[in-house]
């Protein structure tokens, strides 16, 4: 009972911060970009409370708890992508959003290309948004149950509706503040429930020993070996993580609200670094919920657990709303996305290119109700943060990576380059996925492979429509 009315309170919290926040929200660029006012501070904020969601907390625990030290590439991984965005794609794609009053990944995809580039990426990136608000309702969702006995349907729903009140207020403007009152949290609750934990379980080599009594003696080395989960785990999480976190929208939308290109590279590279940091904290809480509950009938139970059961009433409390914070920040982060899309994308663009500020303001609220319910059903079917989570990464960067880099590095990829690179991008890698159950080919993932085909075919495409330039039409 305690737990549920933290959670009830942190709730009634963050809607409220939302809603003080919106009122200065009137007109869509305020809720789109920001009015692109983001300081260095609020877009380090709103990026690192984004980052650390579902996937980085209750998935890299449950990664933890199954595999060791070796899970620390998930969230690693997406570290590693963000360094490479602050001082490379990050500045110059913010620069021809800032000069071209570009609000959406999809602005820019029709600015370099066309409307067709455009259409095809919103569809792709709707479609696999929905999954990661799943994932980030799937977590919350366990949170509920463990902690306050809160059915799986009434979780999903309660979570939704959270976010959907205090996202649909303010947008991207009121989001970026109330993320920094998410970060504080979480990152205090964490770091404070992990000290005490560690403690408890008597220092690195007690817990070594007593985890090793749950595992196979084969594998206890490998558990405890930040490369044991060989060449090939480590450059799957690298495939699935690193480009995700260079071309997301969710991401290159945020940095489209940044005041300048110093708020840019300064902002994203100490996201990254806290991605760095923190992913070594939900891998240890993993690692020790193994330690103590050996026999957990899914891995991801692993943090609520400890919650739970290993940590006084107080402490929990906070973890508690370190989790429900970072669950939060990741789903406002998706539902941004999501809204963008549907609003500024595909209703502007080819519904209602006429509307004016105030119909587009109405269209994108009304998008983030509709995209919470669906993502709660989702949410429902799936059960699983991981599964949901790699749908997403795969799909967006089988879809994105391509067109994006290209057309903001090079002038020679034509739009039907573009669209070609996406269409088989997307249908190799997920043909692949299908053939070998997601175990990719000689030890490589399937998105490598379908990135690969998708390359060549861009350049073989290119490459024609030059030479169909060049050569002269017969008299």
């Amino acid at each position: 009972m305690t737990y549920l009315f933290i959670l009830i309170g942190y709730s009634v919290l963050m809607i409220a911060l939302g809603l003080f926040w919106s009122r200065r929200v009137a007109a869509s660029g305020d809720f789109f970009v920001a009015g692109r006012g983001l300081s260095a501070g609020l877009v380090f904020s709103t990026l690192l409370a984004a980052n650390i969601g579902a996937g980085s907390t209750v998935g890299a625990a449950g990664l933890g708890y199954r595999d060791g030290l070796s899970a620390w590439w998930w969230v690693g991984s997406a570290g590693i992508g963000s360094l490479i965005l602050a001082f490379t794609v990050g500045p110059k794609i913010w620069r021809v959003a800032r000069d071209n009053n570009l609000f959406t990944v999809g602005d820019y995809l029709e600015f370099r290309f066309d409307r067709r580039v455009k259409a095809m990426a919103a569809v792709l990136l709707w479609i696999g948004s929905l999954a990661i608000l799943a994932a980030q309702l799937v977590a919350m969702e366990q949170i509920f149950r463990v902690t306050a006995g809160v059915g799986r349907t009434a979780g999903c729903l309660l979570a939704a509706t959270v976010i959907t009140i205090y996202f649909t207020a303010g947008g991207l403007h009121s989001t970026a503040r109330v993320n920094v009152v998410q970060m504080i949290v979480k990152l205090f609750g964490f770091l404070l429930a992990l000290a005490f934990l560690f403690w408890a379980s008597g220092g690195w080599n007690v817990l070594q020993s007593k985890t090793a009594t749950s595992l196979p003696p084969e594998k206890t080395d490998l558990y405890f070996n930040l490369f044991g989960a060989g060449a090939s785990g480590v450059l799957g999480y690298l495939a699935l993580l690193m480009p995700s976190f260079i071309v997301s929208p969710g991401i290159l939308q945020k940095i489209f609200g940044a005041s300048d290109e110093r708020a840019v590279r300064t902002g994203v590279a100490w996201n990254a670094i806290g991605l760095l940091a923190f992913a070594i904290v939900p891998v240890m809480m993993g690692i020790i919920a193994r330690s103590q509950f050996p026999n957990l009938e899914k891995p991801e139970l692993a943090l609520p657990q400890l919650l739970t059961h290993s940590l006084p009433t107080w402490l929990g409390g906070l973890l508690l709303g370190a989790l429900f914070s970072a669950e939060l920040s990741a789903a406002d982060a998706v539902l941004f996305m999501l809204t963008t899309s549907l609003g500024k994308d595909l209703y502007k663009t080819f519904l209602h290119p006429k509307a004016d500020d105030k119909q587009l303001l109405k269209v994108a609220r009304m998008a983030a109700v509709v995209c919470s319910l669906l993502g709660a059903g989702l949410a429902i079917w799936f059960g699983s943060v991981i599964a949901a989570l790699r749908i997403f990464y795969t799909l967006l960067s089988a879809a994105l990576l391509l067109p994006l880099l290209a057309g903001l590095f090079s002038k020679r990829v034509t739009t039907r380059a573009a669209i070609t690179a996406m269409l088989t991008s997307v249908t190799v890698t997920f043909a692949l996925e299908r053939l070998t159950n997601g175990q990719g080919k000689w030890g490589t993932p399937s998105l490598i492979f379908g990135t690969a085909a998708g390359f060549l075919a861009m350049i073989l495409i290119s490459l024609i429509q030059q030479k169909n330039r060049l050569t002269p039409s017969p008299m």
